[in-house]
């Protein structure tokens, strides 16, 4: 018989994932500032190659919403893991490779600037195969930067 993992030891295999054994998330420089079954806080430094207007040095369209884009999903995986309670490794393992975006709406409010960025963000609902999840990017004065809304599969 499998040994079940509890939620936080579920959460923190989650969040090792995410942060270190994805390449893109790595190349973005990720780092997982909170996860929990009630708070997820994702972090990303302002570097150089993420500048998308090097006139006005501010950060790329496309890292922030890729930013949102995962956010919203450790959100609505971290959802799934709360709802579905201890599950062997295995189990957890194939309900992830199956999970992905279906959809994806940003709205950049301000220009990225800032030394660094936190998204959070909340479940707007959780059905049994599809969860949406509003996220939000702020800046180190937490300044609202850029708003999504994101219909996740997690079956």
């Amino acid at each position: 018989m499998e040994k079940k993992t509890d939620l936080q030891d579920m959460l923190n295999q989650l969040g090792e994932t995410y942060q270190n054994r994805m390449p893109f998330h790595r190349l973005l420089g990720i780092r997982i500032v909170s996860l929990t079954p009630d708070d997820v806080r994702v972090r990303i430094d302002m570097r150089e190659e993420l500048i998308g207007n090097f006139v006005r040095r501010i950060l790329h369209g496309g890292v922030i919403s890729a930013v949102l884009d995962l956010t919203g999903g450790l959100i609505a995986f971290a959802e799934l893991v709360k709802h579905l309670g201890a599950v062997p490794p295995d189990e957890l393992a194939k309900r992830f490779a199956r999970a992905g975006t279906i959809d994806m709406r940003v709205d950049y409010l301000r220009r990225g600037t800032g030394e660094y960025f936190i998204a959070t963000g909340s479940v707007l609902r959780r059905g049994n195969k599809v969860a949406v999840i509003r996220t939000e990017l702020v800046n180190d004065q937490d300044l609202l930067i850029a708003a999504g809304t994101g219909t996740y599969l997690i079956i």
